[in-house]
C-alpha cells in the first residue's frame, strides 16, 4: 500500500523563558492510504504535538513530514483536523457552520447548501440545520464538527481525542457512527486516544506511544469488521490485545 504520511526523525522543542522543553524526539511513522490508525498513549507523551505537526499547524524543530511524497510544511485542504475543543462558530447555525469550508473554496451557494445538507444527514443531524451550537448537546456539536470537517473534502483526517469529553454511551454511538462513515470511503484516519478500548474498537493498527513519542508497540489489529462495540468487547482477540496494550503502556510509564 502507498504511504500517505511519512514522518522521519521528527523532534519538537518548545522554548519558554530561555528554557527548552522537548515534547517529541526522533519520531518515525508511516501511515498507509485508506487505513484507520489509532495512536494510543498516556497524557503528556506527545500525541497532540504529533498531530499538530502532521497537520502542518506547527513546524518541527528537526525532522521531516511528507504528504504523498512531497514535503508537508503547512495546512492543506487535503488534510482535515478535528481537535479536542469545540470550534463551531457560535453565530452560525449548523447549516452555515458546515457550509463554511465550501464557502472558503468558492463553491456555488446552491451547491454549498446541497453538500452541507447531505453531510448533516449523514452524521444524524437532519432536522437541526437551523439550530445554533448553544442549542445542541455535546454529542450533537461533535457531529456538526465532523460534518464541517468532511465538507472540506479532505482525504486524510486527523482526530485528537474527539469523543473524550462525552459520556460512555454517547461515545460508543459516535465511535460506531465514525466507523460507518469511514468504511468504504477510502479515507485515511489518524485517531489519537488515551483509551485502550477505543483504540482497539476503531483501528486497523494501533501505535502505542511512550514518553517523548517513543513507539512502544506497533500492532496490526485483525478483529473482524464491521465492528459492533458490544460484540467486539467480548471477542477473545480483543481481550488478549487489550491486556497486551495495557502492559505496554505500563512498561512505558515505568521506563
Amino acid at each position: 500500500m502507498t504511504a500517505v504520511l511519512e514522518v522521519t526523525g521528527l523532534t519538537k522543542r518548545f522554548v519558554r523563558e530561555d528554557k527548552a522543553t522537548v515534547a517529541l524526539r526522533d519520531f518515525n511513522l508511516s501511515i498507509e492510504e485508506g487505513t484507520f490508525v489509532t495512536i494510543l498513549g498516556r497524557s503528556g507523551c506527545g500525541k497532540s504535538t504529533m498531530l499538530n505537526l502532521l497537520s502542518g499547524l506547527t513546524k518541527p524543530s528537526a525532522g521531516t513530514v511528507s504528504y504523498r511524497g512531497a514535503p508537508h510544511t503547512g495546512p492543506t485542504v487535503d488534510i482535515g483536523y478535528l481537535t479536542q475543543s469545540d470550534t463551531l462558530m457560535p453565530w452560525r447555525d449548523v447549516l452555515r457552520n458546515v457550509q463554511m469550508p465550501l464557502e472558503l473554496q468558492g463553491v456555488d451557494p446552491e451547491e454549498q447548501r446541497r453538500q452541507a445538507l447531505h453531510l448533516i444527514d449523514r452524521v444524524g443531524l437532519a432536522g437541526f440545520e437551523a439550530s445554533y451550537p448553544r442549542e445542541l448537546s455535546g454529542g450533537m456539536r461533535r457531529r456538526a464538527s465532523l460534518a464541517r470537517m468532511l465538507a472540506g473534502g479532505a482525504s486524510t483526517v486527523l482526530m485528537d481525542e474527539p469523543f473524550g469529553a462525552l459520556d460512555a454511551q454517547l461515545r460508543n454511538e459516535l465511535q460506531e457512527e465514525l466507523l460507518r462513515l469511514w468504511n468504504g470511503s477510502g479515507s485515511t484516519i489518524v485517531f489519537v486516544t488515551h483509551d485502550i478500548e477505543e483504540a482497539l474498537l476503531l483501528g486497523d493498527r494501533v501505535v502505542v506511544l511512550g514518553p517523548l513519542g517513543t513507539i512502544l508497540r506497533d500492532e496490526q489489529i485483525d478483529l473482524p469488521r464491521p465492528r459492533s462495540v458490544d460484540e467486539t468487547r467480548v471477542d477473545p482477540g480483543f481481550v488478549r490485545l487489550h491486556r497486551e496494550l495495557a502492559a505496554a503502556l505500563k512498561e512505558g510509564a515505568a521506563a
